[in-house]
């Protein structure tokens, strides 16, 4: 299972650099920007303290979808509540929530929108589940790169650790596979995009730990139409 730290537009190189020494100072490497300022100049390098390399090896989008395509399991980050969700996990319950996912995820992305306006609501519908830092006072946000810093103290415990044998086997049978099955029931049973009660059962979804996935792959698998 790999953790990758996703940064939305990024507007202030220094960010970045602090956001890369965090990650590097609590065990993380992956990282990836979308739409990024320039993360290789001298003040991110300088921020970055020692971390230049997971500056250097950051993988570069032009938008979020193409940044997730081959993540499983995909984590915002956001300080607002969105009219279509009622799930905001805190950053504290991440661990165990992340562990519990087994076999069932090997990549998982967790997003941070920009400094002005943090995650947008177009991008927020990209992310499987929501988390939030929960802060005394709404204003002064937190910055960016200490957020970033939250999330990997938070996350260190699985920093570096694996959290499941390797079966070898093809991951027939992950949490996306199932998500996407259940869209498909949805569309079948003439439940709309717009309709509440899908998105709330695709979020109660996303708190599943390996052994609820697997479970409801076959009782999903039963209640799709046979293929002729």
């Amino acid at each position: 299972m790999s953790l990758h730290f996703i940064l939305v537009s990024p507007a202030v190189p220094a960010n970045v650099g602090a956001a890369a020494r965090a990650m590097k100072t609590m065990g993380f490497y992956r990282l990836r920007l979308v739409n990024p300022c320039d993360h290789l100049c001298m003040e991110a390098r300088m921020l970055a303290h020692g971390s230049n390399e997971v500056l250097e090896k950051a993988r570069v989008y032009a938008t979020l979808a193409e940044a997730t395509a081959d993540i499983d399991f995909v984590i915002g980050t956001t300080s607002r509540r969105r009219t279509l969700r009622n799930l905001y996990i805190p950053v504290e319950n991440l661990p165990a929530l992340i562990t519990g996912k087994g076999k069932s995820v090997k990549e998982i992305g967790l997003v941070f929108g920009s400094e002005e306006s943090g995650l947008s609501n177009e991008n927020a519908k990209l992310c499987h589940i929501l988390s939030t830092i929960s802060m005394a006072v709404k204003y002064p946000s937190l910055n960016l790169s200490q957020a970033v810093m939250i999330y990997s103290y938070n996350l260190s415990v699985l920093a570096g650790k694996k959290l499941y044998r390797n079966s070898g086997r093809k991951n027939l049978e992950s949490w996306l596979i199932l998500k996407n099955k259940t869209e498909q029931l949805f569309d079948y049973l003439k439940i709309k995009e717009g309709d509440l009660s899908r998105h709330k059962l695709l979020e109660r979804m996303a708190l599943l730990d390996e052994s609820d996935v697997f479970l409801l792959h076959s009782i999903v698998a039963r209640l799709l139409p046979k293929k002729s």
